[in-house]
């Protein structure tokens, strides 16, 4: 199995470190908007966490606005908010 980013003896919710660690890689480029993101059970077994933990982490992206998901389609990152000039 691959390293993981993730340490369950952290301070911080094992969930969040999920979340943070694919919100870093939508900020490196890595992950494009459209991009599809893997399934919960794939996700879980991806960063070696519970299926609750995964499907908690996509909550998180969710609620930051850096994913979507779609009913029977699956979950994708979401395109940037539009900038819009102060002028």
């Amino acid at each position: 199995m691959a390293e993981t980013p993730v340490n369950p003896e952290a301070a911080e919710y094992v969930y969040r470190q999920v979340a943070d660690h694919i919100a870093a890689e939508i900020a490196a480029g890595k992950l494009r908007p459209g991009a599809r993101l893997p399934g919960e059970r794939a996700l879980a077994e991806q960063y070696g966490v519970a299926i609750g933990t995964a499907r908690r982490a996509v909550q998180e992206l969710r609620e930051r606005g850096l994913a979507v998901t779609l009913p029977a389609k699956g979950t994708f990152i979401a395109s940037p908010p539009e900038q819009t000039e102060s002028e």
